[in-house]
């Protein structure tokens, strides 16, 4: 590699650790991000199960709860779990069409659906040994595919926020575009003109004056906020005992697989941006905290849980590459669990004003894949066939999500999730182009030199 990542990104040196007050303030960034994602699996869930407003509203903090420790640990560390870098975890969307099958399947029901996380989530810690073993599969070319294909898979996320969201009556209206562009340009302008302090938390000045303009002109719901409790404590098994029953568990089971392998890649990509190599044996520790955090998860009345893509863009954008600033985000998740009146507040900000911050993060993910593809011989054509052919898969369920429409349901966590799609895709060609085909590679090229 030619350059050092550190040329461009605006801060100091990789990992410094910053005062209490800036960590907070950029950690609190993280959680601002990734908090739509960790509610709307508990909120599709439980609507999906026919739960009452109280209890969705306790399966929220249930996530967070989970979330919050799940993320500690995975920045800190504890013993041989946890890969110790700034990583933000969170109730994965993998599972979300197999769980919404089980709620209404006869005899399955939530209790089922956490019974199958448990057990998916003991799985994975069996198999975590074993799939961590994979990083060597996992060259610059790969890589860099994966990682751009997450920034593509992204995007659309962004998008639909800046333009008003899924709810929106007027999708695209001037106004929303209005807050999504001065959160947008809010970051730009601080980006351009300040430095240190200021760069690091550019996104959360750009959320906060949009969500003050929004505010001020009507778009910030705060109705119910009153009635919600000041301090609730998340208990185990509050639905009930889990069942357990075949068929959902080997559901989970293939689930817990696919997360494996979308954390495997961004773990990667995390390591390219944090200009920090990922070994097999962080990667073995990472991904039996993303199992583990299944695992307990299914006690604490929620789901499955990964590590969240769009925070990768996030610590590029700002450089701040401390862990320590995830493991505050995390207990600032812990405390908004405790504390319903708090995550009211933060799930108030209007998708207008994510999808400003979101349209600048998440094209940094995929600006720093193809700074890694820059790594690989870009030039072969059997290379460019495979980053050209493994992005194709990947946007197929961003462009058309009913295209699997008729393969088997047992499928969808594969089908439905363009991070996996890209990721096996770049894989398998990978071993056939460069692995199997590794000699006939090195023969054709010694006949083209000597030609």
């Amino acid at each position: 590699m030619s350059e050092s990542p550190k040329a461009y990104i605006p801060v100091a040196p990789p990992r410094q650790p910053l005062p209490l007050f800036q960590l907070i303030l950029v950690g609190l960034q993280h959680v601002l991000l990734m908090y739509g994602g960790a509610i709307a699996v508990p909120l599709i869930i439980g609507q999906a199960a026919g739960l009452s407003r109280e209890e969705v509203a306790f399966l929220i903090n249930a996530d967070l709860l989970v979330a919050g420790v799940a993320t500690i640990i995975q920045s800190f560390g504890i013993g041989p779990v946890g890969i110790r870098m700034p990583v933000m975890m969170g109730a994965s969307f993998a599972a979300v069409g197999s769980m919404v099958a089980m709620a209404g399947m006869p005899g399955v029901g939530l209790q089922g659906i956490f019974g199958a996380t448990i057990a998916a989530g003991f799985f994975g810690m069996l198999i975590a040994p074993f799939m961590s073993k994979v990083v060597r599969f996992f060259p610059p070319l790969v890589t860099g595919t994966v990682i751009t294909s997450i920034g593509l898979s992204l995007f659309p996320v962004a998008v639909n926020w800046a333009g008003g969201g899924h709810e929106a009556e007027t999708f695209g209206s001037p106004i929303y575009l209005m807050v999504a562009g001065l959160v947008l340009a809010v970051i730009l302008l601080i980006n351009r003109f300040m430095r240190g302090f200021w760069v690091n938390v550019s996104v959360l000045v750009g959320m906060g004056l949009g969500y003050i303009l929004a505010g001020s002109i009507g778009m910030v719901d705060l109705s119910g906020l009153a009635q919600a409790p000041w301090l609730q404590v998340v208990t185990p098994l509050h639905f009930g005992m889990p069942t357990f029953s075949l068929a959902p568990i080997l559901s989970m089971c293939l689930v817990v697989v696919i997360i494996f392998v979308e954390s495997t890649g961004m773990f990667l990509a995390l390591g390219k941006v944090t200009d920090r190599e990922v070994t097999p044996g962080m990667l073995r520790r990472g991904l039996l905290c993303d199992a583990g955090a299944s695992f307990v998860a299914g006690f604490f009345n929620t789901f499955t849980h990964s590590s969240f893509a769009q925070n990768i863009g996030l610590v590029q954008m700002t450089g701040v590459r401390c862990r320590y600033v995830t493991v505050v985000a995390g207990a600032l998740l812990i405390g908004l669990s405790l504390l319903p009146k708090a995550a009211y507040l933060i799930a108030s900000i209007p998708p207008a004003v994510l999808g400003g911050a979101s349209i600048a993060m998440f094209g940094m993910v995929t600006a720093t894949g193809i700074k890694i593809l820059q790594e690989a011989d870009i030039s072969d054509r059997r290379n460019q066939l495979l980053v050209a052919v493994s992005v194709g898969f990947g946007l197929i369920p961003v462009v058309k999500p009913e295209f699997f429409a008729q393969m088997p349901q047992w499928m969808e966590p594969i089908t439905h999730s363009g991070i996996a799609m890209a990721t096996l895709s770049a894989l398998v060609l990978n071993v056939l182009f460069n692995i199997l085909g590794g000699a006939d590679r090195a023969a054709h090229n010694d006949a083209c030199h000597q030609h």
